[in-house]
């Protein structure tokens, strides 16, 4: 087992593009982007700094560190507050932020399990779990409702936010 095949070892995982295949949308931000990967998400700026407190703007991408427990939250939130983008995160459909995500999203695709890539571009073991992306705004909507016109996951739309719509 490699370094990035151990647990908790590297936040360093990266989106396969079979992911931004399936969405078929350019984003304006990468909000949280790995390290070393220079131009992998199809986003036209990337945060080089801090994407939990550097500014935001425009259709973002999240796909945020899922180290430590509940680290996921303050990233989550910020996203919604920010109100346009997909973020991507592990479908723990038991944990409390997922819920309160669920509350707070316009769609949410349940994709099938993704192999993440290394630094290296290989690809990593499948994930203990599977994974949820989130939209928030029109033009992630559609982007969650082609990639799932295209088989890539099952599209739910929270129902407190369909009667508030």
């Amino acid at each position: 087992m490699g370094y990035w095949d151990t647990l908790g070892r590297s936040d360093e995982w990266y989106t396969p593009p079979q992911v931004f295949d399936a969405l078929g949308c350019r984003f304006d931000l990468d909000v949280a982007p790995a390290r070393y990967a220079d131009g992998h998400v199809p986003a036209d700026a990337k945060i080089d700094g801090c994407g939990l407190t550097d500014p935001w703007h425009g259709f973002v991408w999240m796909n945020p560190p899922f180290g430590g427990r509940n680290g996921i939250e303050p990233w989550l939130d910020r996203f919604f507050d920010h109100g346009s983008g997909i973020a991507l995160a592990p479908d723990r459909t038991s944990a409390p932020w997922f819920w309160s995500a669920w509350q707070r999203a316009d769609s949410v695709l349940f994709t099938h399990k993704i192999r993440f890539l290394r630094p290296d571009g290989t690809e990593g073991v499948s994930p203990s779990n599977g994974t949820a992306l989130f939209a928030i705004g029109q033009p992630g909507i559609h982007a969650l409702e082609d990639a799932a016109s295209k088989g890539f996951g099952i599209l739910a739309h929270p129902v407190a936010r369909r009667k508030a719509a």
